[in-house]
């Protein structure tokens, strides 16, 4: 697992050059429809060594995000057997049996398939790719991923602004354990209002 170290010192690197805002775009983008390293690692060491940027760069992020999840979907929809089924065998969902769970999620939850990929650390290329091969809604597609990689995004950034470099430490170890927390909420808010009020 070397390589992924380097790689993840490689986008760190970034951060340092005058080409930040640039290489921070791209790779949202990139890894929205094949990149295996989450731009959030960019985007803490951006909006730690700029505070008063946090927004912008989560905006730049939340923008280089949707637009490479539209291109993912593209890859799903257009060059699916050229493309994106080499990349999904590489994330290692090209078996069989992952492949129908992913269809039979967009089957019964679209929205809320793009949505919870999009704010967690499930690999988003993964359904952004799906999403083109089994057609969904492409409007609808749009919408939960500006919704839910705005919200990922925006709220790393607040909580730097807010908290500033004590705060890396906590996201970096803790990221997986608070987006999973944070959409069982969500999804709690859902059967409460759904059942109760």
């Amino acid at each position: 697992m070397q390589w992924i170290r380097r790689l993840y010192d490689w986008v760190l690197h970034w951060a340092e050059t005058p080409y930040a805002s640039w290489a921070l775009f791209w790779l949202a983008f990139a890894e929205s429809s094949f990149f295996p390293v989450p731009p959030d690692v960019l985007l803490i060491a951006l909006s730690i060594s700029i505070p008063k940027k946090a927004f912008r760069y989560a905006a730049i992020c939340s923008v280089g995000s949707v637009i490479g999840g539209i291109f993912g979907y593209f890859l799903g929809y257009a060059f699916f057997d050229l493309l994106g089924k080499p990349i999904l065998s590489w994330y290692g969902y090209g078996a069989q049996e992952k492949y129908q769970l992913i269809q039979q999620l967009y089957q019964k939850y679209d929205f809320w398939a793009v949505s919870i990929a999009g704010f967690t650390p499930i690999p988003y290329k993964v359904f952004t790719i799906a999403a083109g091969v089994f057609q969904i809604n492409f409007g609808m597609f749009c919408f939960a991923s500006l919704l839910s990689r705005s919200a990922r995004f925006f709220l790393v950034a607040a909580l730097l602004w807010k908290f500033g470099p004590p705060i890396r430490y906590f996201i970096e170890k803790y990221f997986n354990l608070l987006t999973i927390i944070f959409v069982l909420l969500v999804i709690l808010g859902f059967i409460i209002l759904k059942y109760y009020i």
